[in-house]
């Protein structure tokens, strides 16, 4: 018996399957990937995965995305399931809200990724992004196969992969619980990975919640890519807002969720892509700028 599978039975929910069971998967492989639909670095190994379920799908392989919430707007189903839509991912995913299979399988990080083979032994393990090449390959050699081409995948958007060597600023959570770096309001200029709020805001344990129109955020960062996890929590409406970058329009270094004057909608809890730069890519200073009252921001990440 599989103690990691049997923790499937834990699950407060499952989407686009009905419940699986360890009875259900024996003599499958199962590729069990944790995930948070907020998480960039979950994003990023989409294309993957995806890709894995179609190519291998008829061959043995079962896909499951454990979905274990980091934020307390990630336990809703109803915020989970259009979220994964929007993503397009279409296999099954176990809801698990209690972390009941997240401590079956002792895990600690997300994404995490582990194969089981065809007597539910965990066979291989993966945390967070990269080893592609690796991770298919087992799953190759699990399925029986050998001398088999490797999926060609190319991440458009947010799901582009990160650009490391240009990568100088670590995940900042703006919530009391875990924030680091936050600078004075209206204090001296920010120094790299500094961050400052200015406005009516309230720092609760997750987020900085704006209680009036005009506040700001503002962040220095090295980095090509800047995400935001934050939006309106249900019955506020949508959020208007501009980003700026050293005091000017984006123009062209602006994100997905971004114009080239900087205007954006905040339309629901998620992480919004804001900075897109092109190179060469330099400290710069990131400001974000609420035209309505009632964000909620939880969290800077970085590509």
């Amino acid at each position: 018996m599989s103690r990691e599978l049997a923790s499937l039975e834990r699950a407060t929910g499952w989407l686009n399957s009905a419940p699986l069971t360890e009875e259900d998967l024996r003599g499958r492989v199962v590729l069990v990937q944790f995930c948070t639909y907020t998480c960039i670095n979950w994003i990023r190994t989409l294309p993957y995965v995806r890709a894995w379920v179609e190519k291998y799908k008829d061959d043995g392989l079962v896909v499951i995305g454990g979905h274990t919430p980091e934020f307390s707007f990630e336990h809703d189903v109803e915020n989970i399931r259009p979220a994964l839509e929007s993503m397009n991912v279409d296999y099954p995913i176990a809801i698990d809200n209690n972390y009941g299979i997240w401590s079956g399988f002792d895990n600690n990080y997300w994404p995490a990724l582990y194969l089981l083979d065809d007597e539910g032994r965990i066979r291989y393990h993966h945390f967070g992004e990269g080893n592609y090449e690796e991770s298919e390959r087992m799953i190759q050699d699990l399925l029986g196969q050998s001398d088999v081409d490797l999926v060609s995948v190319d991440g458009l958007g947010v799901e582009a992969a990160a650009d490391w060597g240009s990568l100088e600023s670590p995940e900042t959570y703006l919530g009391s619980a875990r924030s680091a770096n936050r600078v004075a309001d209206g204090g001296p200029q920010l120094r790299l990975n500094e961050w400052s709020l200015s406005g009516d805001w309230k720092q609760e344990a997750e987020a900085a919640l704006l209680q009036a129109a005009g506040g700001q955020i503002a962040y220095r960062f090295h980095a090509r890519d800047l995400n935001l996890v934050m939006g309106p929590p249900a019955g506020v409406g949508d959020l208007r807002f501009r980003v700026q970058i050293d005091g000017e329009a984006p123009n062209g270094a602006h994100g997905v969720d971004v114009d080239e004057q900087g205007s954006g909608t905040a339309t629901e809890q998620r992480l919004y892509q804001l900075v897109r730069q092109r190179r060469p890519i330099a400290d710069r200073t990131f400001q974000l700028t609420f035209l309505d009252p009632g964000a909620e921001a939880y969290s800077f990440t970085f590509g």
